[in-house]
């Protein structure tokens, strides 16, 4: 069973609810807003905060729910969450609904903290994240930064070595996907100036 729930967290990971929410209800192709990614924050450029909302929980769920049922129902608390817990971001990276092509999966990455923390990594996840996306440039950047808060959180807090045979696949993963950024020198974001 081991071996067909990884592929079924890959195929649940894959699901573009963005791009879907987008072409069904918004009539508007979100590849083509914003920064071209296939997830929720284009949804928020094209639709509002409100569908933005519900991309969002539709791609943290996609994560969440396999995950969790792995690690908490299945009792898959062994090496066997690492390749579940990779695949459900990585099917949103390269999705065969979308031509093996993707979205950055930071949502599909908070999904899988869920699934195996609730809401502890979550919780520093989502506080780290905010605030080195208002203090560094480019977004991956910050995402790097928030990365090693989630490491120190591990090492320092939870002290469980299981999850870092998940931190360190989805660090890679992240890297990956956050290349284009990557490639740029971090500098501190700038707040923009209000117009007197």
């Amino acid at each position: 069973m081991f071996l067909p729930w990884t592929l079924l967290t890959f195929l649940c990971g894959a699901l573009p609810f963005s791009v879907w929410i987008g072409r069904y209800v918004l009539r508007t192709d979100i590849t083509r807003v914003g920064d071209h990614n296939p997830g929720a924050t284009n949804v928020l450029r094209a639709g509002g905060p409100a569908w933005f909302a519900v991309a969002l929980m539709l791609d943290i769920s996609k994560a969440a729910a396999p995950v969790g049922l792995a690690y908490f129902v299945f009792g898959w608390q062994d090496w066997r969450i690492w390749p579940i817990a990779l695949a459900a971001p990585l099917g949103h990276a390269v999705s065969p609904f979308l031509n093996w092509r993707g979205g950055k999966s930071l949502a599909a990455a908070l999904g899988v903290w869920i699934g195996v923390t609730l809401w502890q990594i979550p919780l520093v996840a989502l506080v780290s994240i905010t605030l080195t996306a208002l203090l560094i440039a480019p977004s991956g950047w910050a995402v790097m930064a928030s990365m090693g808060v989630l490491l120190a959180a591990i090492l320092l807090w939870l002290r469980d070595p299981l999850l870092l045979g998940i931190w360190l696949p989805q660090l890679l993963l992240l890297i990956w996907n956050h290349s284009a950024d990557l490639r740029q020198r971090p500098r501190p974001r700038r707040r923009r100036q209000s117009a007197d």
